[in-house]
């Protein structure tokens, strides 16, 4: 491909005039960085067609399996910026379907006719085979964004698979459903109708693995309670944890008690202050500071250690005080960080990191006080007698979703003035960071119940549906759309496009979403969604509280 850019990118939110990333990532990603997890995906394409045929032989490997959502979740937005850990992962990549290879050989298998299959490269080669493996590489625009549509869907499946499967929770479903999705983007000759298909399908996965994953933190932690959280600080010094997995936030709370160093949530970890099973710990402290994009700047006064367990890592900018006392772990990756590996035992050793938190001074006050959340569907649905009544007196109106993102661009200010615009008889769900673009607002209550309803980080949007199937059943109505229940969702990376195909795979209409729509929604692409589910961006904030409260 003659003058072709250096990358190309356009899985996020922020990506480049709405266009796509072609000399360097938004997010700071390179374009050496991008080659790599370009030639990492296309490997992963060839082992999940070769796993598929194996599975229907009773013969797919697991090993497999968790290569491929490993490989799909370190390239999920602001995961992994270390090009020789892509290496690791793309040589583990291929070492895999060498073997699979080789099964399907001795067995007999028939394997489709995919160049995936046969193709093999080395880390140092991706630039290279960049026009054949990059985005780009499908020439048919429509063609494409559907394909990347069900990809971007199965990153954000792999990440909450990993998290699920790393506290014993797995469902082979689930690794079918991404491997087919995978394996069917691979085909050349695959049509927009069959795409649409398969995106719904990756939105049916997203359903099941959001249900697991709710599984395995419920089953392991206990049921999110109403909690209050402290937003100040402590006198000791400190360990910002981020990121998603409560596994490590469970063995980091286990192996600093007593050692004199409090741990502190930051942005998605924040729904861990809501799980019973963590409230056991003194040393467990509120939450410090706010969404992903502001670390650069909240870290330089946290003055402590930090560990990112997943994706929202930023790269620090040049001349920052704190990379040093930057940990990472599982698919992490950032240069001239510490890496923290699983150990043989399959427990993480974090006794440096907390040996290094014990030489920090505390931690900077940059704001106090305290926030509620806890609201999961075990607890709303508890609540549910309350909330069918203040509904039939007409003291509820209505329930605004306002689950997914924050992200840096100013236009987001736009999800605060919405929730400050909201009639006082309308309540928020929320769940994933775009919470904090309004948790800290003084919207009150009614009658006891918060205005904003905080179900916990954004695989928790399995909650949102479940309080809308309880609340369905409970007012008698047909439909999911029947209920007195707007969405306005905010989206960045893809986990909220999983989140988003498994509201359509729902049947849920009329989501509006932004602050813009993804830039692989094509405008054919955007009008099959208009006519099938009536999909929309955000306008004005006045507009669309007339739109979505007022009609």
């Amino acid at each position: 491909m003659e003058n072709r850019p250096d990358m190309f990118c356009y899985q996020c939110q922020e990506t480049a005039r709405g266009k796509g990333c072609e000399v360097r990532g938004v997010c700071g990603k390179q374009a050496a960085t991008s080659a790599r997890m370009d030639l990492l995906l296309y490997a992963v394409a060839g082992i999940s067609a070769i796993n598929r045929a194996l599975r229907g032989m009773q013969l797919a490997s697991a090993e497999a399996s968790h290569t491929v959502i490993d490989s799909l979740f370190t390239t999920i937005t602001n995961a992994n910026f270390d090009n020789d850990s892509l290496d690791d992962y793309i040589r583990r990549a291929f070492e895999v379907k060498q073997h699979l290879l080789g099964v399907a050989k001795e067995n007999g298998v028939t394997l489709p006719e995919l160049p995936q299959i046969e193709f093999f490269a080395t880390p140092d080669e991706a630039d290279k085979y960049e026009p054949v493996t990059g985005v780009l590489a499908e020439t048919n625009e429509d063609i494409r964004g559907l394909k990347q549509l069900a990809i971007y869907g199965c990153k954000g499946m792999a990440a909450y698979a990993r998290h699920a499967a790393n506290l014993g929770y797995e469902d082979s479903e689930v690794y079918s459903i991404i491997e087919n999705a995978m394996a069917e983007t691979a085909r050349t000759d695959i049509g927009v109708d069959e795409l649409l298909s398969l995106v719904l399908n990756v939105g049916d996965g997203g359903v099941k693995v959001m249900a697991l994953l709710d599984k395995a933190n419920t089953g392991s932690y206990g049921n999110p309670e109403i909690t209050k959280v402290d937003i100040g600080v402590r006198d000791r010094p400190g360990i910002l944890i981020s990121g998603h997995d409560l596994k490590d936030m469970e063995e980091l709370l286990e192996q600093t008690a007593g050692k004199g160093v409090d741990v502190y949530t930051h942005s998605e970890m924040l729904p861990a202050q809501y799980y019973p099973a963590f409230k056991k710990y003194p040393h467990f402290a509120g939450n410090y500071g706010n969404a992903w994009w502001k670390q650069t700047d909240e870290f330089e006064k946290f003055n402590g250690v930090f560990l990112f367990t997943s994706n929202c890592i930023v790269p620090p900018r040049k001349g920052c005080t704190y990379l040093d006392r930057v940990y990472t772990t599982g698919v992490v990756g950032m240069p001239g960080t510490h890496h923290i590996e699983t150990g043989h035992d399959g427990k993480k050793d974090f006794s440096e990191m907390i040996e290094h938190a014990r030489r920090c001074q505390p931690p900077t006050e940059i704001e106090h006080g305290e926030i509620v959340g806890g609201f999961a569907h075990h607890q709303v649905i508890e609540l549910a007698p309350k909330i069918i009544d203040l509904i039939n007196r007409g003291k509820i109106r209505k329930f605004v979703v306002m689950a997914g993102c924050d992200g840096r661009f100013p236009s987001r200010s736009y999800y605060t003035e919405f929730a400050e615009a909201l009639p006082e008889d309308c309540v928020i769900l929320t769940a994933g960071c775009a919470k904090y673009r309004y948790n800290k607002l003084p919207l009150g209550d009614i009658e006891g119940v918060p205005r904003v309803l905080d179900a916990g980080q954004c695989n928790d949007s399995y909650s949102l549906v479940r309080i809308a199937l309880a609340l369905k059943d409970a007012l008698g109505v047909e439909s999911i759309n029947d209920l007195p229940i707007v969405y306005n969702i905010a989206w960045y990376e893809q986990k909220a496009v999983i989140v988003l195909l498994a509201l359509l795979s729902l049947g849920v209409t009329d989501i509006h979403t932004g602050p813009t729509l993804p830039a692989f929604f094509t405008p054919d692409i955007l009008k099959v969604l208009q006519e099938k589910f009536n999909i929309a961006t955000i306008s004005t904030v006045e507009n669309d509280i007339a739109t979505l409260i007022n009609n």
